[in-house]
């Protein structure tokens, strides 16, 4: 079998050959990996060059001579390679990386890329692939200027000197959100060392103190063909929005006004207001971004010496070389960071609310779900025969002792109109007639041109605006049930009505309340209503919730999806209905066109907001490690909602479709809810680094060390014994027969206290704590163990945790999730 499959690809490769020679294949990118230690590794002792890596995970000193050295040494390689391998000028490579993997990014052909798979010293070949993007009042919700910011001197100084990198689509540098003011002005910072390039247009600087680094990667894009200048911009400048928008959530300035169509929607601000902001724009308008430039950007952001690196991005597939999902190039990078002392945030994914859909696998990562905040907005609209339906809109009321006449767009199309384009979603103001709308409300039709096509609500209100109407009301139809939908600002009033059942009710209304002659005209427009106020925000106290959006566990260790023994996501943020910066030329959310701020919704939007609340950890701890920071805001978290209820999760109803809630889980939200005023004094953090890692993945069954070892440099001579026992804030053990027992040890970041330990497991499966209680000493570290034993088989998942309560008033919290299974 093995010679049949080995000749199956050995003709595939002849293929793959014949086809570049004729000219049928063209050339694709490709990063290849070389078997030399990279920066953050490299222990000296070859070549003549010293060592690189410290003995401990922190951050490199890219100043010294023995980095500038050995990168610029490993560059040259990479260039010896390909000019031995193939002629100038049939290539072109893109990037060299250095400092968290030894490597290239190469645009070449298939049968160059097998070339460099046979070549003496290269580790692995892949052929890159996409990745995706993945957002006011939550400062209050999260109780920062109340409960946090006081304790380290105030807004003005929440976060201050800590360095956030954005790896996204850029940032609009003239946003009030990101201003240098003169009475704050920011001083330098000594240790960030980024480069800030020159928008082409006004050759002035995109760094202002307040965004103290701003570069752009694309030259994957560029090779790929998928790069338009014209509107992706040569530079950090955001044209989609997205970037500017994470930004602001992490590290905007405090108390900005949101002001949209004349009114003020509160005040914006991020997370740590005083943190600074470094820019990597690697995402692009209309197709995301190649992991090359990522890549590239990420190792720009380590080598630059931010603190934090914020990833609102995801894969949009597996590499198709790789097996599992722990070793790629991006998350080989991002164990590089992560051991070169940064932490990174990064967004779990979009992919709710169905199960194993997290894109953020790895433990080294923190995996952020999205949180539905206690803020809502609902609107009404009153039928002139009594009936109030409801619905959602950002605008202002009509007339309150007022009912306007209502005149849908389907009989007020012109004669003279061309009939390809529909007038029924309003989004043409010269296919209507503007004597019959002026001064009544528009009816329009909200269809999937809304969900997947041009269409946008905006639109329907610059139509009925520039048509003299009083306002719009937009009915669902032919939508599917479920179909989410957030709340749009309008200069008009405006509403949609978002329930199908409601809008055929509307419709029903209109229809039997509008005369025709034999021919189906119109004889007379006698339906009415008036549009309620929408601009009021309701308070919620079941929040937060677990939004519908947000992708859920299990955790996947390979792409034919079998469960990992470890619990992703990590900790749960709000991401739902997020007001924060906007780019005025940015086209993510047509809604959103030509603002200055937009609410948009996302486990984009979630990662931010454990970035920021990061930085506020590093800010009062800088010498902890990204696992204590990471431990610090995952122990500390709520399962209970304001309510003092579990939380939940908004979950589909069956083959309905229809929105429902459910009772969360730790597959749901991780270890819960974000809490950062006891995420800056957490009691007890559970630590981990580089070589615990590497035992996580020679431990984690499947995974070839051979494969661990060309990722990482490193063989698998760590005695972890089973993935599960990584000293990680949560326990998971996807297959449990019998009994297993596994360790994790505390650090004291406190003064001396004791601890009782307990734990509670459903029924199914016993649970037991060894010892039951501990002191510990400033600064002393404890093993404790955790027994678990399946008493019955349920053929799911069963859901506990283990709670460490200290004299002074700490409270440790892991989740714990096992499946059991019979001997």
């Amino acid at each position: 079998m093995a010679l049949v499959k080995m000749k199956a690809i050995s003709i595939g490769v002849l293929m793959v050959v014949l086809f570049a020679h004729l000219g049928l294949i063209e050339a694709e990118i490709y990063i290849v990996t070389l078997e030399e230690d990279p920066v953050v590794s490299y222990q000296g002792g070859v070549h003549g060059f010293e060592a690189t890596a410290s003995e401990t995970d922190e951050k490199i000193d890219v100043t010294s001579e023995a980095v500038i050295s050995y990168a610029r040494h490993l560059e040259k390689k990479h260039d010896m390679l390909l000019g031995l391998l193939f002629k100038g000028g049939t290539y072109s490579k893109l990037y060299s990386y250095r400092h968290l993997i030894n490597g290239f990014s190469v645009h070449a052909t298939p049968e160059q890329a097998e070339t460099l798979r046979r070549a003496p010293g290269v580790k692995s070949v892949e052929r890159d692939w996409k990745v995706r993007r993945l957002t006011t009042h939550t400062p209050e919700f999260l109780g920062l200027p109340t409960e946090v910011w006081p304790t380290g001197g105030g807004f003005d100084k929440a976060g201050e000197d800590i360095v956030i990198g954005f790896v996204d689509s850029g940032i609009y540098p003239l946003h009030p959100s990101f201003a240098a003011h003169e009475a704050e002005r920011y001083g330098p910072v000594s240790k960030f060392r980024g480069k800030c390039e020159v928008d082409p247009d006004t050759k002035r600087s995109f760094c202002n103190g307040k965004i103290v680094g701003a570069q752009h990667f694309a030259k994957a894009a560029i090779a790929a063909g998928a790069f338009n200048p014209a509107v992706d911009y040569a530079s950090p400048l955001d044209g989609d929005g997205h970037g500017s928008h994470t930004a602001a959530i992490a590290a905007g300035n405090n108390g900005i006004p949101v002001r949209l169509h004349r009114f003020q929607f509160g005040k914006a601000s991020g997370m740590a207001p005083r943190a600074r902001i470094a820019v990597y724009k690697a995402l692009y308008k209309l197709f995301g971004g190649f992991v090359s430039d990522v890549i590239a950007a990420i190792d720009q952001a380590v080598h630059d010496g931010v603190d934090i690196i914020n990833l609102s991005v995801g894969p949009n597939s597996p590499p198709a070389a790789t097996k599992t999902t722990f070793l790629n190039p991006f998350d080989a990078v991002l164990l590089s960071a992560v051991k070169a002392g940064i932490f990174v945030a990064q967004a779990a994914g979009n992919g709710g609310p169905f199960p194993k859909t997290i894109l953020s696998y790895s433990p080294w990562i923190t995996s952020v779900a999205a949180a539905i905040d206690d803020r809502r907005y609902k609107n009404h609209f009153f039928l002139g025969n009594g009936k109030v339906l409801a619905g959602m809109g950002l605008s202002p009321a009509s007339h309150l002792n007022k009912t306007y006449t209502l005149v849908a767009a389907k009989d007020a199309m012109l004669d003279t109109s061309v009939t390809r384009f529909s007038p029924s979603d309003c989004q043409r103001p010269e296919v209507l007639n503007r004597k019959l709308v002026e001064g009544k409300i528009l009816l329009c039709g909200y269809s999937f041109n809304f969900v997947v096509g041009s269409a946008s609500i905006k639109k329907v209100s610059e139509t009925a605006r520039s048509l003299g109407a009083a306002g719009f009301v937009l009915a669902v139809e032919n939508v599917t049930p479920g179909t989410k939908f957030d709340p749009v600002p309008s200069s008009i009033p405006g509403i949609v009505v978002t329930d199908v059942r409601n809008s055929l009710e509307l419709i029903n209304y209109y229809n039997g309340s509008t005369p025709r002659d034999w021919t189906g005209r119109v004889k007379s427009f006698e339906a009415n209503g008036r549009i309620g106020n929408g601009l009021r925000a309701t308070l919620h106290k079941s929040a937060p919730q677990v939004a519908l959006f947000s992708a859920r566990g299990p955790n996947i260790k390979d792409y034919n999806f079998r469960d990992a023994d470890l619990l992703k996501p990590d900790i749960l943020a709000p991401g739902a209905l997020i007001w924060a910066a906007w780019a005025p030329n940015g086209i993510d959310e047509p809604n959103y066109a030509g603002e200055a701020f937009a609410m948009i919704s996302g486990t984009s939007m979630a990662a931010p907001h454990i970035a920021g609340i990061a930085a506020l950890i590093k800010q009062k701890h800088p010498s902890w490690s990204p696992a204590a920071i990471k431990s610090a805001l995952m122990t500390t978290t709520t399962t209970i909602n304001r309510a003092g209820r579990p939380l939940q999760a908004q979950q589909y109803t069956g083959s309905s479709e229809e929105i429902t809630l459910v009772t969360a889980t730790p597959f749901d939200y991780g270890s819960g809810h974000v809490n950062p005023q006891a995420a800056l004094d957490p009691g007890l953090i559970f630590d981990a680094g580089y070589s615990d890692y590497l035992g996580f993945l020679c431990t984690t069954p499947g995974i070839n060390p051979h494969e661990i070892r060309n990722h990482t440099r490193s063989p698998c001579n760590f005695t972890m014994g089973h993935p599960s026992n990584l000293n990680t804030p949560s326990i998971a053990i996807s297959h449990l027969v019998g009994t297993k027992t596994v360790t994790r040890t505390v650090t004291n970041v406190a003064e001396e206290e004791t601890y009782t330990i307990t734990a509670r497991m459903a029924p199914s499966i016993a649970i037991e704590v060894n010892p039951p209680a501990m002191t510990l000493l400033p600064g002393a570290s404890r093993k404790f163990s955790v027994t678990l034993t399946v008493r019955s088989v349920t053929g799911s998942y069963t859901f506990g945790q283990v709670t460490l309560k200290g004299i002074r008033g700490h409270k440790v919290r892991i989740p714990v999730v096992a499946m059991g299974y019979k001997r």
